[in-house]
């Protein structure tokens, strides 16, 4: 931290503030740190031990993973992905964050060791899975922000309008001479940043794609072929127009340095997606606050407008069915303190293995202090083979129930609440449990 943080820390030690126990604590996890790390033996970090761990194998494994389970697949329609390559003669991969690596705005300025942007990522499959028979086009397409333009840069420059017209252009001449076109759209770290001061500005006012990117899309879907959208950045987005007339959307936020890789096995089909949104889509920023534990009488609509938002919290799609029975309670009616049990079978109806993640709310109907009408309680991830069938189970605790009172702690009231479960926050099936 910035040693003016600690410029007070003296004299509210002094006036008995601040216990100095508590400053020893502290100082006492940072000196373990150093010691454990070897700084009072050797200040100098040991160089040839830090390559070996830093960008090694297995950490590129885990980053893979984590990029991998982190896709959400928004929208699918007619089945449009995953893509068959022995039907393809060529891919054009287009768009502003198509072929930059997007780690995050609190990733070190050197970045990892290696990266994988979305372009890198398809080709390299493409090479490895077709043999080069399936050409590769890419094109910038536009830009949302100059290159110079980042986390740490004061100023923040929009692309030029003049230059982005003839990079349209000839994305759009890179599209037509392809069987689909995969857009690679979104932020980047300069558009969705921390804004520290006056001079270091980073929130927006808008969630609409920034710049040329949606005239982008209009004139690439105006050719009359699959298009696939892959949103990148650090928001969720305003996309009411993409989603509606892109027959496939992926979302990744900031998927780390494996981006690529994962995506690529994704639109292929090497990886069914499972993600699902931690965060809902509004419509618009008009919608803004937009959650799914609103209290009840949050959510006004407004005139010649859907209130219901774009893409739900805990939305996610997946390349096979998953169907789910109706929740099962242990018992109907507990007593304060006790416990009981909700039960789902879950079954993959497709023709692929997948995994689902199986999320369970809560709704207390009537309580001392209004509650959100719905709450996560919980959530399981399970990986089925075709035709394969499990029971899921959550346990019901007086954790699961309590909500915080008119006294500030959180307890369980005696009443009626509802136990629903489902694969997203609006699709869900409820139970009735009475409690006593």
């Amino acid at each position: 931290p910035d040693p003016d943080c600690y410029r007070d820390l003296a004299a509210a030690a002094a006036t008995g503030r601040i216990d100095v126990a508590d400053i020893d604590r502290s100082v006492r996890r940072i000196l373990r740190a150093k010691f454990a790390a070897g700084c009072f033996d050797n200040p100098y970090a040991d160089t040839v031990r830090a390559s070996r761990i830093i960008g090694s194998d297995s950490h590129g494994q885990l980053a893979l993973q984590a990029a991998r389970e982190s896709v959400v697949l928004l929208k699918n329609e007619d089945g449009l992905l995953p893509l068959d390559a022995s039907g393809l003669t060529r891919v054009a991969v287009i768009g502003p964050n198509a072929d930059r690596p997007l780690l995050g705005g609190y990733t070190d300025p050197v970045g990892p060791v290696h990266t994988v942007t979305i372009a890198e990522g398809i080709l390299e499959w493409l090479n490895e899975n077709t043999g080069g028979r399936v050409q590769f086009s890419y094109h910038e397409g536009c830009r949302i922000t100059e290159p110079e333009s980042n986390w740490f840069a004061d100023e923040v420059r929009l692309a030029d309008a003049e230059q982005d017209d003839g990079r349209i252009l000839e994305a759009v001449a890179v599209a037509r001479e392809a069987d689909v076109s995969i857009l690679v759209l979104g932020g980047n770290e300069a558009t969705a940043r921390e804004g520290w001061s006056d001079g270091h500005l980073g929130d927006r006012d808008s969630l609409d794609l920034l710049g040329r990117q949606q005239e982008l899309v209009d004139q690439i879907l105006a050719l009359g072929k699959p298009v696939v959208v892959v949103l990148l950045g650090g928001r969720p987005l305003s996309v009411e127009k993409i989603a509606t007339e892109v027959p496939a959307i992926l979302n990744g936020f900031y998927l780390g340095q494996e981006a690529g890789t994962a995506v690529a096995e994704i639109l292929f089909g090497d990886v069914n997606p499972s993600g699902k949104l931690s965060i809902t889509f509004p419509r618009s920023v008009g919608q803004i606050p937009a959650h799914y534990n609103q209290k009840p009488s949050a959510r006004r609509g407004y005139l010649f407008a859907d209130k219901a938002p774009l893409f739900p919290f805990g939305h996610g799609l997946s390349y096979t069915e998953f169907s789910y029975s109706a929740p099962v309670l242990s018992t109907d009616e507990i007593l304060l303190g006790d416990e009981a049990t909700v039960r789902v079978r879950v079954q993959n109806d497709g023709d692929r293995a997948g995994t689902e993640i199986v999320q369970m709310y809560i709704r207390d109907e009537v309580s001392t202090v209004t509650r959100p009408t719905l709450e996560l309680r919980g959530f399981q991830r399970v990986t089925l083979e075709p035709g394969e069938a499990v029971d899921v189970q959550f346990p019901i605790t007086s954790e699961t129930l309590a909500g915080v009172g008119l006294d500030n702690q959180w307890a369980v009231e005696p009443g009626l609440f509802q136990i629903l479960v489902g694969p997203s926050s609006t699709d869900l099936q409820a139970a009735t449990l009475s409690v006593f």
